[in-house]
């Protein structure tokens, strides 16, 4: 038989009781003792005996009295199996979640109270009425209150990090750096870590901090030391570090990996692969050369008059063509040499007839010039497929073995491409080969030209080489091929355990199964000394990127508005992968609902 549940009347108050729910049900507390008595209790009789009996000086308090206390109770911190504390607790967790979406989308703290909180209220009343609307209004998203928010967020975000850099395998892990100056001139080194986590690779966002005076190679070491002390990290667990080409950074004295070389000599100090590349790229026959100037003419006549710009766009509408602007040249865009010279291939009828009403003359004649046009065409065809490798080698969680990889297929088709290109066969330039039709047949390509493509094409190779001298470098076969590799090609300390690992059925089927990133850190445990071997070569960073895109969150996050914004803990919630213990955080807070 079950027992029937009494239920709180508000007259109660009278008696100098208010209620609080635990397990489901209502029970009355006393505002006075803040005593919690049975949901039985709930009768005027009970409460009258409680308030006689232990409170006799305050039994002829009129209703008001007891409010006034009723509302100082509220505004306490109450245990868990309070009312109030449960929906403060969850006001001030609602109010870590949207801090923290305020931070991952870039915005500015204020968004909270000046817009986010007022619709919230008023879909709120809208769709749950008036008492669902006074729990919303409970979540306070003030400037500070967001600000705050994001700091704790932070922080416990770095705390997690750390901790997992401690207990990562082996103890070791690799950094990537870089520093830019923002929209405030203020300087900002960006640190990340890679380390092996819960048996898979992780990428964290290691620090972010301002430099306070020179950008040098010995106060960004500085800096970084600073942080290592302070956190505990060491020197000798770091594997790899990876950087730009600025002299701050690999010169060979007084370089940045030099000092980190002098702290640790067995770091490998790793030159992004990403800027070796557009530097190989930027190798360029002379006739060549002057094409793409005049490519970049043609766009800066274009796009450095607003009129023009205006006029063009018009004429591109009325031609129907598949663009209506051109896209400006900028030299540090990995990318932009390939987007501006296809634009102004695609659209080059639409410039042709633009110039010949503007009466520019010189851009009408190269317009007209077949030679010249199969020039463009072969550059918009080589940088597309330069700007194919570089996106190869963008993107996180990449590895030496990926870049070496796509580098080495590269090679070989500049190798391929070559041969044909003797043999008078353009086939594999699409846009080329597209200009080589006329009249329906296929032309053969002049001498002159063959012979600038080849030039340009053994010069390109040849940088290639010259830049990436690891490409043939036999070194990760015991990380690629652990079961095919004969036993001679390996260390002799860890033949023995590699010839254990080679004949394990088990750890084959693994390998098969697994990418190389997930195999190794599942060996860790049963043959340590190979697994070490190979989560240290495949460990460090080979690229930047990770620090490129830093600093783009940064130019969103830290704007002329906001140029007096201190970035540290937005942008480590904006791109960290951990996310924040925001239910532990909500228990050490109470609700200030804002004003």
């Amino acid at each position: 038989m079950s027992i029937k549940k009494r239920k709180y009347v508000n007259s109660y108050i009278e008696y100098g009781f208010i209620c609080v729910k635990k397990n489901g049900e209502e029970r009355p507390q006393c505002v006075l003792c803040d005593k919690v008595l049975t949901n039985d209790s709930l009768r005027p009789t009970k409460l009258k005996q409680h308030l006689q009996n232990v409170h006799s000086q305050h039994k002829d308090k009129r209703r008001i009295f007891f409010e006034r206390h009723s509302c100082a109770l509220k505004k306490m911190r109450l245990d868990s199996n309070g009312t109030y504390y449960e929906t403060s607790r969850n006001a001030v967790e609602a109010s870590y979640y949207v801090a923290l979406e305020i931070a991952r989308n870039k915005k500015p703290h204020t968004i909270g109270e000046d817009l986010i909180k007022p619709c919230a209220l008023k879909i709120v009343e809208l769709v749950l009425g008036n008492e669902g609307k006074e729990k919303v209004a409970a979540v306070s998203l003030s400037n500070n209150t967001v600000q705050r928010r994001i700091e704790d967020m932070a922080l416990d975000i770095k705390d997690q990090v750390i901790q997992e850099i401690k207990s990562a395998a082996f103890g070791v892990f690799s950094i990537e750096l870089d520093e830019s100056t923002d929209v405030a001139s203020c300087s900002q080194l960006m640190v990340f870590v890679k380390y092996v986590h819960s048996n898979t690779f992780k990428e964290e966002l290691l620090f972010c901090s301002c430099l306070e005076t020179t950008t040098k190679a010995v106060n960004i070491f500085e800096k970084v030391s600073s942080f290592f002390e302070s956190e505990d990290l060491l020197w000798k667990n770091v594997c790899g570090c990876c950087t730009d080409g600025a002299p701050a950074m690999l010169g060979t004295r007084s370089g940045f990996q030099a000092h980190v070389k002098r702290q640790s000599p067995n770091v490998k100090g790793i030159h992004c692969m990403i800027h070796r590349h557009a530097l190989a790229s930027k190798t360029l026959p002379a006739p060549l050369r002057e094409v793409l100037d005049q490519v970049v003419k043609i766009v800066n006549f274009v796009k450095g008059s607003a009129l023009n710009s205006r006029l063009f766009k018009k004429l591109c509408n009325d031609m129907d063509a598949d663009h209506q602007v051109l896209l400006f040249h900028t030299s540090t865009r990995w990318l932009s040499r390939g987007n501006v010279t296809q634009r102004v291939f695609e659209l080059r009828n639409e410039l042709k007839l633009f110039f010949e009403v503007q009466k520019k003359s010189e851009f009408v004649s190269l317009l007209n010039d077949d030679e010249w046009i199969r020039r463009l065409a072969y550059l918009v065809d080589m940088f597309g497929q330069l700007n194919k490798l570089n996106l190869k080698m963008q993107g996180k969680n990449t590895n030496i073995i990926l870049f070496k990889d796509a580098l080495k297929a590269f090679t070989s088709k500049l190798d391929n491409w070559k041969r044909k290109v003797r043999l008078s066969n353009v086939a594999m330039f699409e846009v080329l080969s597209s200009v080589m039709v006329v009249d329906g047949k296929e032309q053969i390509i002049p001498e002159m030209e063959k012979e600038l493509i080849l030039q340009h094409l053994a010069s390109l190779e040849s940088e290639f080489v010259r830049y990436f001298p690891e490409i043939d470098d036999d070194e990760l076969d015991l990380i690629r091929c652990p079961f095919t590799l004969p036993v001679e090609k390996v260390p002799d300390k860890l033949q023995d355990e590699f010839l254990e690992l080679k004949t394990d059925s088990r750890a084959r089927d693994l390998f098969r199964e697994k990418s190389i990133t997930e195999f190794w850190p599942l060996m860790c445990d049963s043959y340590p000394k190979v697994a070490e071997r190979a989560i240290r070569t495949i460990l460090p960073f080979v690229s930047t990127y990770l620090c490129e895109s830093g600093f783009s969150t940064l130019l969103q996050m830290k704007t002329k508005e906001r140029n007096r914004l201190n970035v540290e803990n937005d942008i480590r919630c904006a791109l960290s992968n951990t996310l924040p213990r925001i239910h532990e955080l909500s228990k050490q807070k109470q609700s200030q609902a804002s004003h």
